[in-house]
């Protein structure tokens, strides 16, 4: 669905229909130490990005708004890890280090690292 922000995320969700009026983030709703979420938010977060990125099934996101001096500049963090060889993945755009050794081609990409 798209978000406030005007990009496509698989965890915002809207519904206006019938005089309803829901918005939610899913992804943060579902992590209870998070404050609450608020549409503006969508405008600086990281997620669409991620998941325009990276189709990986295997990623896992997790994300959390963290305020900043007296509660302004909120913003999204978002920790990703691979559920397949549980680790953590250090860049969420990339991907897994470890399944990228495992496909043809992209093992170069990762020799780096």
């Amino acid at each position: 669905m798209v978000t406030p922000a005007g990009k496509e995320c698989r965890f915002y969700y809207e519904n206006f229909h019938r005089g309803r009026s829901d918005q939610e983030c899913r992804l943060l709703d579902a992590n209870l130490n998070s404050p609450r979420w608020h549409p503006k938010d969508c405008q600086n977060c990281p997620v669409p990005d991620i998941l325009a990125a990276n189709s990986d099934p295997n990623l896992v996101l997790e994300a959390s708004i963290k305020k900043g001096f007296l509660g302004m500049n909120r913003r999204v963090e978002v920790n990703a890890f691979c559920s397949k060889h549980l680790i953590s993945v250090p860049e969420p755009r990339i991907g897994c280090p470890e399944c990228a050794k495992e496909k043809p081609g992209l093992k170069d990409l990762f020799e780096d690292l």
